[in-house]
């Protein structure tokens, strides 16, 4: 067998990812030498070299693994999910990891992440509700509006919505987000310590 272009190679390797990533299943031998604009003869040829080096499983004119093809652009990353946060006033809590999950980056994005569970109802007009999971990004800083994760003057956490600091008292302003049950509630605070900011909600429908 000739020596096959490694460069073509990557490209079908690249091409059959996508196709399956899109598809959940892989493409015909024809149907890649069609991508690649090369005949059926070449691209049968192609992949029976990559069969060869291992690139991935091609039998009875099929693909039939694909160990060094990513099945996703992106990887995963685990968040702990640490137990319990407040969504109402606060309270104190030990992080205990209870597990582990695996995220996609393509979803949620790169950073240090850990998950809580909410409890109460505060923060409902954010639609966070009791039981959800909030993946929080670690950071120290935060914007008005912004769902932070944040210790009190006396070190008890809670989840509230920053809202920059009270002209009168010059106090830092946490809020609720629940008018119907909580009407214009705010905890002020003398100095704000941010655990993270919430970045996504995962629910059960």
């Amino acid at each position: 067998m000739r020596h096959k272009d490694p460069e073509l190679m990557q490209r079908i390797s690249d091409y059959i990812g996508d196709y399956f990533r899109q598809n959940h299943s892989t493409p015909t031998t024809r149907e890649i030498a069609s991508a690649m604009g090369i005949s059926p003869a070449s691209g049968y040829n192609y992949l029976v070299a990559m069969d060869k080096a291992g690139m991935l499983t091609y039998e009875d004119g099929q693909i039939k693994d694909l160990p060094k093809i990513e099945k996703t652009r992106t990887g995963t990353f685990s968040a702990p999910l640490v137990g319990s946060i407040r969504c109402g006033d606060p309270e104190t809590e030990e992080a205990e990891v209870e597990m582990y999950v695996s995220l996609p980056e393509a979803i949620f994005g790169k950073g240090e992440f850990y998950l809580l569970r909410a409890v109460g109802d505060s923060m409902e007009d954010e639609d966070i509700h009791e039981g959800d999971l909030i993946l929080i990004r670690k950071q120290p800083d935060c914007e008005i509006g912004d769902i932070v994760v944040a210790l009190d003057d006396h070190n008890e956490n809670t989840l509230k919505v920053y809202g920059g600091i009270d002209k009168e008292s010059r106090k830092v302003i946490l809020k609720y987000a629940n008018e119907t049950v909580y009407p214009g509630k705010r905890i002020l605070v003398n100095e704000l310590t941010v655990q993270g900011v919430a970045k996504h909600v995962i629910k059960a429908l």
